[in-house]
């Protein structure tokens, strides 16, 4: 679909409806964690990572999915988060993998990102998460300070 931006806007001018639902919206939904998370070899529901929103048809929606911390103590395994529509088995919207490279503890952030259209009407997104191995108990490290984001927002028409 082709982007519709707004116009320029000059004084005196007659703002429109159009005009008006050319904006975003802004959060339409966001879910949060501080609670950590051991990660198994199952791809599942990470802590508190669902949404329910109503989507517009037509409309652009920016997806994001936070972890402030992912680690794991295994040489070569790797942790992946994924966006899913409806649950966990659902259908991929986008995933990110973190790769370990080193037979030592190693950490980092990791963030999943997708800008879409979707159908008009009830939509739930889900974060799942898993890590190739178990050795040395891989996690997603949260606290008061390092919260898991889950976050749906209206950037504007399509």
């Amino acid at each position: 679909m082709a982007i519709n931006p707004n116009t320029d806007f000059s004084s005196g001018a007659v703002l429109t409806a159009a005009q008006q639902n050319r904006f975003p919206r802004g959060v339409m939904a966001l879910a949060t964690s501080t609670t950590s998370y051991t990660l198994t070899t199952s791809e599942v529901i990470a802590t508190g990572m669902t949404v329910t929103f109503t989507a517009v048809a037509n409309r652009y929606y920016r997806i994001t999915y936070f972890e402030p911390q992912a680690q794991t103590a295994t040489f070569n395994s790797n942790t992946q988060l994924t966006l899913r529509q409806t649950n966990a088995a659902g259908t991929v919207l986008q995933n990110t993998i973190f790769q370990n490279e080193s037979a030592a503890l190693d950490q980092q952030g990791m963030t999943c990102i997708r800008t879409m259209t979707f159908t008009a009407g009830s939509i739930t997104v889900v974060g799942t998460a898993k890590c190739s191995a178990t050795t040395g108990a891989p996690q997603l490290i949260r606290d008061s300070t390092r919260q898991a984001q889950l976050l749906i927002e209206d950037i504007g028409p399509a």
